[in-house]
């Protein structure tokens, strides 16, 4: 043979080409189950078009991709952004995949035997509408029997994983919304809308229940449950867990942080530390009175947490009529560092407690309405240590509550009343940015000091901000190298301003509106681009790189 055709040949077989895989209304593949699930590779991409009635199907994924190429499942949106729905009321699954505990979902990551079983890695499910994971539904299996959802199955259940992404995607009408088992490593749950889910009358069942070494929740919005539901909104027995800047309603409790089941996890260093920070929370009526607990619940005492619950910068409105407990530390080898939170109970009186129980709460610089107590508890022997630095106050300072907008108005106690964050606390978990309504995000510029809650206050308050799309102008390219090119319907010649500050609140640029700024002299990095009008000022986040 000759060399160079040996060469070639080797080459050819050595080598795999990304493919992707379109799915709806004009596309090659009419249907989900269509696509050879059992046969994908790292880089494939599965594009699945938005169609006016829902995908009735279900499947498995079991690619271990790379971080250079992703395998990919990609809702593409329709005309005013609508996602495509995934079903799992009467799905079907394609008949060649082969994979147990099909009773348990509608999309599984891992757990099978066709495709063959392994660590699905870099992972990424995004755009889509994923529901009715339920027993009030029933579905066709791969061996073409029709079986029922079990109370505990999920729109995605991740049996194992390493680095998956869900994100921009709507979870609801199933028993858990997103379960992760033990063995998934590197989850981010990002700018996901999920709500509706739990059994009623059942406590077991979640919007989300997962057990991970190492998760992010960030830019998402929970809604309450199912009615009737009796379940919590997030329940975690995560090592390396971080909740922030989400947006949080309703729940028998909004935070269920609890000891983990496998023993890698609750031996792992990161295991005991907890972040939660930037995070909107809303306690309603019903339910328990704890809004985060924190430590175990398995009665194996041994496995608790047994470290430090990091809450900062928070925004807690509770409009519970009678009492609220911040925190259920579950035993007095649990602490928690409570700093720059704002929390706030409508209800008169000494309705707000900081603690159950026990456990050692350790208070700096929170904003706290009048009259507030240790504990409800007749059987309190937990410590708090107070610093004396908190603001008290009747009136938060929210710009409009009764809207649920949260964000500061001038005026407000809360602004420049903060501290620094934990000395342990590293960059990575600084506060970089801030939720935005809903399932986004927005800088988070500190003009003097830190200001107490999720929000910072800006001498043009966020809430009379809009974003630059809104104003009708366009600006490109974002990221950029020297130049931004400003575009569209622009205020009259010399009348606008623009300002641009680093996420610490350094102004870098501020000068007149032109169709052509030269930002040569930045630094890379993330800023703040805010045009000031006579009538109305606008904001984008923009990128030097």
């Amino acid at each position: 043979m000759k060399p160079l055709l040996l060469f070639f040949l080797l080459f050819t077989s050595i080598c795999t080409y990304a493919v992707d895989y379109q799915v709806g209304p004009g596309q090659i593949y009419t249907n989900i189950g269509e696509v050879p699930w059992e046969s994908m590779n790292p880089g494939d991409r599965v594009y699945i078009h938005y169609r006016n009635t829902p995908y009735y199907e279900k499947w498995v994924i079991n690619v271990q991709a790379t971080a250079a190429q992703p395998f990919s499942v990609i809702g593409v949106l329709g005309p005013n952004g609508e996602r495509p729905i995934i079903s799992g009321d009467g799905a079907s699954t394609r008949t060649q995949l082969n994979y147990w505990n099909e009773e348990r979902s509608i999309i599984k990551v891992g757990g099978s035997s066709v495709p063959a079983d392994g660590i699905p890695s870099y992972i990424i499910i995004e755009n889509l509408e994923i529901r009715s994971a339920h027993p009030n539904y029933s579905f066709i299996d791969d061996g073409g029997n029709t079986s029922t959802y079990s109370n505990n199955a999920a729109s995605i259940h991740i049996e194992k994983a390493d680095h998956l992404t869900i994100r921009n995607c709507v979870i609801h009408d199933s028993g858990n919304g997103i379960f992760s088992a033990s063995q998934s490593n590197d989850l981010l749950l990002e700018k996901n809308y999920i709500y509706g889910n739990g059994i009623d009358g059942r406590f077991f069942e979640h919007n989300t229940y997962t057990e991970s070494n190492g998760i992010i929740y960030q830019y998402n919005r929970f809604g309450p449950l199912r009615p009737g539901a009796l379940g919590n909104n997030l329940k975690d027995r995560s090592a390396g867990l971080v909740v922030r800047y989400n947006w949080i309603a309703g729940g028998n409790r909004l935070l269920d942080l609890v000891d983990a089941s496998n023993t890698d996890l609750n031996s792992h260093p990161d295991y005991r530390k907890t972040f939660v920070y930037g995070n909107i929370l809303l306690e309603q009526d019903g339910g328990n009175n704890q809004v985060i607990h924190y430590g175990g619940d398995s009665g194996n005492v041994a496995n608790y947490r047994k470290g430090k619950l990091y809450f900062y910068n928070n925004t807690l409105y509770s409009i519970r009529a009678g009492n609220t407990t911040l925190l259920r530390l579950s035993t007095h080898e649990e602490e928690a560092d409570i700093r720059n939170n704002i929390l706030y109970v409508t209800a008169a009186g000494s309705r707000l407690a900081l603690l159950e129980s026990s456990g050692r709460a350790d208070i700096y610089h929170n904003l706290l309405k009048p009259g507030w107590v240790d504990s409800h508890s007749e059987n309190f022997f937990g410590t708090i240590n107070d610093d004396g630095t908190s603001v008290q106050t009747e009136a938060p300072g929210f710009q409009n509550p009764s809207a649920n907008d949260f964000s500061l108005a001038a005026g407000s106690m809360a602004i420049d009343a903060g501290t620094d964050l934990h000395s342990e606390i590293s960059a990575a978990y600084s506060l970089d940015w801030a939720y935005q309504p809903h399932q986004d995000q927005q800088p988070r510029t500190t003009m003097n000091l830190l200001d107490i809650g999720a929000y910072e206050f800006m001498s043009t308050s966020t809430a009379t901000l809009s974003p630059l799309s809104s104003a009708g102008i366009n600006l490109s390219p974002n990221p950029f190298r020297n130049t931004l090119q400003f575009s569209g319907d622009l205020p009259a010649s010399g009348s606008a301003k623009v300002s641009i500050t680093d996420l610490q609140g350094k102004q870098w640029f501020y000068g007149t509106l032109r169709p052509t700024l030269d930002l040569s002299s930045l630094p890379d990095g993330f800023f703040l681009l805010l045009i000031q009008s006579e009538n109305n000022n606008f904001i984008s986040r923009i990128i030097k790189q």
